[in-house]
């Protein structure tokens, strides 16, 4: 029997903790168990209200690696839960709202991944998002050259724009707006995409065909689509490295020459989070521009 642990006065099992799901460094179960508890106070506000998509690797990134979108069975019953509207009817999905509910959940060995919207207001898109995916020979280098382009444009329109790493290969651009749906957000995005490839042709691409992409960066606007998610600020990835999706400044991305310049494992985010408190905390401002 998994050993019980209380947390916040509910009980939550805790199973295999000496488990060893990163062989490259030897991180264990029980530590990426404590990445979670330690960074709850910055994850879980991207986390609440967000129907969540868990890409499960219980034997680590090198076993079976699978996403589950409905609620897992087994869920306790304290688990919030939304029902969210899909094509093939509704579903239902769940929502970590608090620290027993993060810590049930990472129990399962999860990539935490999210909507640009809340289980709320479904209509109506928050966050505008790009992912920077690089095609080698390009890296994070080009993504963040690719980034700061981006950056000021939407500033142009009166967005401001923040950057954390994917912890795979590539930068995530966040946005804070309102006032559009998903479409409507994913429109103003492929434009800004279209206008980055016409300004960096020889940097940029926004479509996916693979011929295109070789030393490249594909800038990804298709992630705002309703039924998209993105990986969770925080959340440590189901990589052979054990490298979390960290929030950057922009003086960092301004100054990276390196790839390793910008790779975080979990080691790093508690100093981090102590220097810089959460670098994204500014998205869940009352004040959000529109979608021009």
């Amino acid at each position: 029997m998994a050993p019980i642990t209380v947390v916040e006065g509910r009980r939550v099992p805790l199973s295999n903790l000496e488990k060893v799901l990163y062989p490259a460094t030897g991180l264990t179960k029980a530590e990426v168990l404590h990445h979670y508890a330690t960074t709850a106070p910055v994850l879980l506000p991207h986390l609440r209200d967000r129907p969540v998509s868990f890409l499960r690797y219980p034997d680590g990134p090198d076993g079976e690696v699978f996403f589950t979108k409905n609620v897992p069975p087994g869920t306790p019953d304290w688990v919030t839960t939304a029902e969210v509207a899909r094509s093939e009817g509704p579903a239902r999905m769940v929502l970590v709202q608090d620290l027993p509910s993060l810590m049930w959940a990472a129990n399962l060995v999860t990539e935490f991944h999210t909507h640009q919207w809340t289980a709320g207001h479904p209509e109506e898109a928050d966050r505008l998002v790009f992912d920077l995916d690089p095609g080698p020979p390009a890296t994070v280098v080009q993504c963040c050259a690719a980034a700061l382009w981006l950056r000021e444009r939407l500033a142009a329109d009166g967005v401001e724009a923040y950057a954390k790493t994917s912890g795979a290969k590539g930068l995530h651009l966040l946005a804070a707006v309102r006032g559009a749906s998903s479409e409507r957000v994913s429109e103003y995005a492929k434009a800004l995409a279209v206008e980055a490839e016409r300004a960096l042709p020889e940097l940029v691409v926004h479509r996916m065909t693979r011929s295109l992409r070789p030393g490249k960066v594909f800038v990804d606007w298709s992630q705002n689509a309703a039924r998209k998610t993105t990986a969770t600020p925080y959340t440590l990835r189901a990589r052979t490295e054990p490298a979390v999706s960290t929030p950057v400044t922009w003086e960092e991305v301004a100054v990276c020459r390196r790839p390793e310049e910008l790779v975080f494992g979990v080691a790093d985010i508690a100093a981090r989070v102590a220097e810089h408190g959460d670098l994204l905390e500014p998205l869940f401002a009352d004040r959000r521009p529109e979608v021009p």
